[in-house]
């Protein structure tokens, strides 16, 4: 080494002496090559000096290599989802390329491949006068064996310019050309190139590029490959497209010089306009499921998720996925847009303008929402929106957050009441309750939404009409822990508070074990645990993990049919009944909650068909109102509508839920719970569903003036 620095220094003396005369440089460049070769011939001999210490990699540790490849998400359709890893490369071999892809990198990388064992000498010497006569390193002189062993081995073989590295090199591709035939070594070349991005090898740069795979290249799209190999950064045709194409020109020269192409065929090629797919992949799209299916993923393989090239396919149906983003999106916009009225908390846009693209923390300050839609009979998440935006928070309000369920909550209590025996024509007064709570010296007044009490009413309208009042006198009838109970029957998970307010929602819930729990409503008493992943595949194709639909039935097809029948009410006649029937907009068989807590930090709409459960939740994450008179029927539900009728464009309508046998149909007066007689108003006669036993048997006495006299006014069950 000091040999050759000595060299350099005398080169540069003689250099500034000769004045830069044309003869003088000649003379001074042939001297100096002599002087350089000899020295350099010196080190090259020295294999064991350069190598020493373990610095070259052995044949031995090649062999052993595996090439990086990421693992591909796709979604249910097939359709690649985004690739997981550093390095997202997929091994293709060389016969199923098109010749155009070998000979496009050969033509511009190492035109004599397959002429020189591993070393261009002709090459080699023509880098070497340059070099000399330049005084830097203006040019290389590594073959695409020297590539391949630069790029296997960063680590030991850095691409800093130096001449220990070349000897390195040189010796680590001699090895490798008596150890490999030149169509081996060629096909791990193009599996190792970096295109851009996190893009290794010539499929992964095909599909970010062009979005098809490198089997389907043509001659122009190949030599844009080769082409951008150079400089990934300065030829990227998305943000240079004109560097790019004459770039791409001069590779499709060269492989018309090196005979790969006719002369007619070149100026045809070149003249190919650079035609990129509109997007890269759809990672952008469902970032937060796909980090919820890859931490599940991570949990059980780990690190070698990024490495070993995994299929993992999942149940994310991306136009679904495209339909919950922007229904969610464009409700958020309304809100901060005032169309709902007045809202004073910084805007999404504002913040962008005043902090800038992932400037946040897990914590944003401006409105937030998630939505998550599942497939009611397997539990196949089909859609996951966790936030507004992925880069500025990756925090999953679908899968992370807890908040208030609000009135959301309710379907627990009337179904634990049903499960006890009471029957839906039960009466109810929604009236003023003062409770002395444990540990409070103050009493708890609640209140409804409304701020109103209307009196007695039936178990359906109270649930239809999301009174608090009914709920929590319901709950106090039947008992909190057979409410707890049925909560955590439905899969809640997080803790369930032992106090009253729980009957309205004061438990905080993670919104997609809330999505879980209403499938039971949807299937008439199944409940699906949420499943995300179909199967994951190893290279070779073999499925190395199957996640199971996992299925509970927590309540009789009945039972669950009189719950589900209510909350069918909620939509028709209820609390979301503007935003779901109004014009016309939605009239699929469809049930639902709405909820909302009582300060207003949080709104909720979970809505179902027989097929689909989707819960949106809107708040934000620093729990504050959000504005005055906020409620989920007013500011969620109408995120729910939009998304289900984009999805309902694309697929038949359900048909409606079949009511299940044993039940039985009784006329009855809704104002007071007793069976209806002629005496009753005409308007007050319902017909109710019963489970057999829980139907009333006397018939009502208040409207009837030969039985009133005496006559208890409370409603019979």
């Amino acid at each position: 080494m000091n040999l050759i620095k000595r060299s350099r220094k005398v080169v540069a003396d003689l250099w500034n002496w000769s004045v830069g005369s044309v003869a003088a440089r000649r003379f001074v460049g042939l001297g100096a090559l002599a002087f350089v070769g000899m020295g350099l011939g010196g080190t090259w001999g020295s294999w064991t000096r350069a190598c020493a210490g373990g610095h070259c990699p052995s044949i031995a540790e090649f062999e052993e290599f595996r090439p990086s490849q990421a693992a591909k998400v796709y979604a249910a359709d097939g359709r690649l989802v985004t690739e997981l890893g550093v390095e997202r490369r997929t091994v293709m071999r060389l016969e199923d390329l098109p010749p155009a892809v070998a000979a496009a990198f050969i033509a511009v990388e190492d035109k004599r491949f397959y002429e020189h064992g591993g070393i261009d000498y002709i090459r080699f010497f023509g880098a070497l006068w340059r070099n000399i006569m330049e005084l830097r390193f203006a040019e290389g002189f590594s073959t695409i064996t020297m590539q391949l062993a630069r790029n296997v081995f960063p680590e030991k073989l850095p691409s800093t310019k130096t001449i220990v590295r070349k000897v390195r090199e040189a010796r680590v591709a001699l090895e490798l050309e008596r150890t490999y035939d030149k169509d081996k070594i060629l096909e791990l070349y193009l599996n190792q190139v970096f295109l851009g991005g996190s893009a290794y090898g010539v499929e992964a740069g095909s599909q970010r590029y062009f979005g098809k795979s490198s089997r389907e290249l043509n001659v122009a799209e190949a030599a844009l490959l080769a082409a951008i190999l150079n400089r990934p950064g300065a030829y990227d045709p998305r943000r240079h497209p004109e560097r790019a194409l004459r770039r791409r020109a001069i590779v499709i020269n060269l492989m018309r010089d090196q005979g790969y192409l006719t002369p007619g065929d070149a100026e045809r090629w070149k003249a190919y306009p650079i035609v990129l797919s509109t997007r890269q992949d759809f990672g952008e799209v469902a970032p937060y499921f796909v980090e919820w299916v890859r931490q599940q993923v991570y949990a059980r393989f780990g690190r070698a998720i990024y490495e070993r090239g995994f299929r993992i396919y999942t149940t994310l149906d991306l136009d679904m996925q495209i339909a919950a983003e922007r229904a969610l999106q464009d409700q958020l916009l309304a809100i901060e847009n005032e169309e709902y009225g007045i809202y004073k908390h910084p805007t999404y846009q504002a913040y962008l303008d005043s902090v800038g693209a992932g400037g946040g923390g897990s914590v944003t300050p401006y409105l937030q929402g998630a939505l998550v839609s599942v497939e009611a009979a397997t539990g196949y998440v089909r859609a996951m929106v966790g936030g507004r935006d992925f880069t500025d928070s990756k925090f999953n309000r679908a899968t992370q957050a807890r908040r208030q369920a609000g009135s959301t909550w309710k379907p627990f209590v009337y179904s634990a009441a049903i499960r006890a025996g009471v029957p839906l024509s039960h009466i109810i007064d929604d009236a003023p309750i003062s409770l002395t709570l444990h540990g409070d010296s103050m009493p708890w007044e609640p209140q409804n939404y409304e701020g109103d009490f209307r009196g007695p009413m039936t178990l359906r309208r109270g649930l239809a009409v999301s009174r608090n009042l009914v709920a929590i006198r319901l709950g106090r009838e039947i008992g909190i822990q057979p409410v707890r109970g049925e909560a955590i029957r439905f899969g809640i998970s997080t803790p369930v508070p032992s106090y009253q307010s729980m009957f309205i929602g004061a438990a905080s819930v993670i919104p997609l074990e809330m999505v879980s729990a209403y499938t039971a409503f949807a299937t008439l008493g199944v409940r699906a645990a949420p499943v995300g992943i179909l199967r994951v595949e190893d290279e070779e194709g073999n499925i190395v993990w199957e996640p199971q639909v996992r299925l509970d039935r927590v309540m009789a097809p009945p039972h669950a049919w009189l719950v589900t029948s209510m909350l069918q009410d909620v939509v028709n006649r209820g609390t979301a009944t503007t935003a779901v029937r109004r014009e016309g907009q939605f009239t699929l068989p469809a049930g639902g909650k709405t909820g909302t807590t009582n300060d207003g930090t949080d709104v909720w709409f979970i809505g179902f068909t027989p097929e689909l459960v989707s819960a949106v939740w809107i708040g934000l994450d620093r729990p504050q109102r959000i504005k005055s008179r906020s409620a989920g029927g007013i500011l969620a539900a109408p995120i729910w509508v939009a998304f289900m009728r984009d999805v309902y464009e694309r697929r038949p309508p359900p048909q409606g839920w079949r009511r299940p046998d044993g039940l039985t149909n009784v006329a009855i007066d809704n104002t007071t719970g007793y069976r209806w007689t002629a005496f009753c108003p005409v308007n007050a006669r319902t017909f109710e569903w019963f489970l057999p036993g829980t139907e009333p048997v006397e018939f009502c006495p208040i409207h009837n003036p030969f039985l009133r006299s005496g006559i208890s006014l409370r409603g019979g069950s």
